[in-house]
């Protein structure tokens, strides 16, 4: 798809060229506002490592080892764990959009939803999922911290607990409040490290592992195809979660090739994805991985698990990173008149809140981690109806028309709001409502017996409603 794309700017060869990297250890100065072309550098092969250090997590091995606990066979599960890592695919496309605007995500969505109505889809998918999603990862690193403090013989008591939560947040904002140009430098060498951890997790999990493994009870008819819905389903709320990706592509030169682009962020998201997540799956045919941590820890040599312990909590913290930064933007796309240094200091302050309240006073974060089980209702259509606006406009976005906020923005619409967008994306989101099955069971999933059809419902919907209505408004345009 995005070989489809032409370079919108043609002449950009004319441009001079880029000055050298940024240096790193520099707070950076852009929040969503547009970046020049004279401050454009690196080459797309860069994403590649952003992406690949945020997935190298903790995470992935369990919602792999989840595959397995819910019936499928290995062999089921690693078919499931392809499809939806396929994903990604579209995550890639989503930052092709970065250099063609100059602009982060937050902003170029006021194409799909107007000056008005993209800081409503900013606060909710943008800024609120987005705190969720830090403070669920923060409390899984911090469960791994708490282990390893426990290790060295200091009691994890509540006071350790908070203090440890505070260092794991503050060592992750100090990433994002650097910004892009510390990721790119730093995440190559994250990477490095997690690969070189996980190589090891690897050899001890294909060791033990029962590559004839199948499940005492055989899902069979629509058992079966359920869970494999409910399963890709599982599997692609990662990707689906990143329609963000041009906050991490933006500084690229124009020229920057778009299939390029696609296919290193693309593969940055799969291939890790599906390697732990293949080795959670692996280590479910032969360990309890409803208790992952301690499950790997007994196939795992002991003088090996202090390391393991660390690298679940440094690829916690990268990936974290990438949601604070992007939580940040959106912050300040919601119209909050602050830095984005500040705005992410907010956003990890309150993230921070939620993960101490939720591990030290109630079960706050589980119910969290259940409702975000239903943000593909919200998520699934708003990527696809990105994706259908790249589409639609050739990637041709003009990044300082889009940062004109005032009603005679080219992106006001009526009333400031896109209502094709609007539109698109409540029928999207009640399509996939309706056919949800998780904490509770939408009517067409109840009459189909059932069957999730939420993630494919929503996206088709959306998209179908979206590219209907603005292909009449792009054309009156033209």
């Amino acid at each position: 798809m995005a070989s489809t794309l032409p370079d919108p700017h043609p002449d950009t060869d004319k441009v001079a060229a880029p000055p050298p990297d940024r240096p790193a250890l520099r707070i950076e100065a852009h929040g969503i506002d547009h970046i020049p072309d004279g401050e454009r550098h690196g080459r797309a092969r860069e994403l590649f490592s952003v992406w690949a250090a945020a997935n190298v997590n903790y995470l992935n091995l369990v919602v792999g080892g989840a595959l397995v606990l819910m019936g499928l066979t290995l062999w089921q599960a690693l078919a499931v764990l392809t499809v939806g890592n396929a994903f990604w695919v579209l995550t890639g496309l989503l930052a092709v959009s970065g250099p063609a605007a100059g602009a982060p995500s937050e902003v170029i969505t006021r194409a799909l939803y107007g000056v008005i109505g993209n800081r409503a889809n900013n606060a909710v998918t943008g800024w609120t999922i987005s705190v969720c999603y830090f403070a669920l990862n923060l409390s899984a690193a911090a469960v791994a911290a708490f282990s390893l403090v426990e290790k060295v013989g200091i009691t994890a008591d509540t006071g350790v607990k908070v203090v440890v939560i505070v260092v794991i947040a503050a060592l992750t904002l100090t990433i994002s409040v650097y910004g892009h140009a510390v990721i790119v430098k730093l995440y190559p060498v994250i990477t490095l490290v997690l690969a070189a951890v996980f190589a090891v997790v690897a050899v001890a999990v294909v060791r033990h592992a029962d590559f004839t493994y199948t499940p005492a009870h055989h899902l069979t008819g629509l058992d079966l195809w359920a869970t494999v819905l409910t399963g890709v389903t599982l599997i692609a709320a990662g990707p689906l979660s990143y329609t963000t990706s041009a906050d991490f592509s933006r500084y690229l030169p124009r020229t920057a090739p778009s299939r390029a682009i696609v296919g290193w962020t693309a593969l940055g998201g799969f291939l890790p994805s599906m390697v732990v997540s293949s080795l959670g799956a692996l280590a479910a045919t032969t360990v309890d991985m409803t208790d992952p941590q301690s499950a790997l820890e007994s196939i795992l040599p002991t003088w090996f698990t202090p390391f393991f312990l660390l690298a679940l909590v440094l690829g916690t913290i990268a990936i974290n990173a990438l949601t604070a930064y992007s939580a940040g933007l959106a912050l300040q796309a919601v119209g909050l008149r602050i830095r984005r240094s500040v705005s992410v200091l907010f956003d990890g302050t309150a993230a921070v809140a939620l993960t101490l309240y939720g591990l030290l006073v109630s079960n706050f974060l589980d119910t969290v981690n259940n409702v975000l089980q239903l943000t593909v209702v919200l998520l699934g259509p708003s990527m696809a109806i990105y994706a259908t606006d790249i589409v639609l406009r050739r990637n041709q976005y003009d990044g300082q028309a889009l940062g004109d906020e005032t009603r005679g923005s080219a992106f006001w619409y009526r009333g400031g709001i896109n209502w094709a967008g609007a539109a698109a994306v409540v029928a999207g989101a009640t399509t996939s409502a309706l056919c949800v099955d998780t904490l509770y069971t939408g009517p067409l999933a109840a009459a189909l017996g059932g069957l999730d059809l939420a993630l494919p419902a929503g996206m088709v919907v959306a998209c179908v409603c979206y590219a209907v209505a603005m292909r009449r408004s792009l054309a009156g345009r033209r």
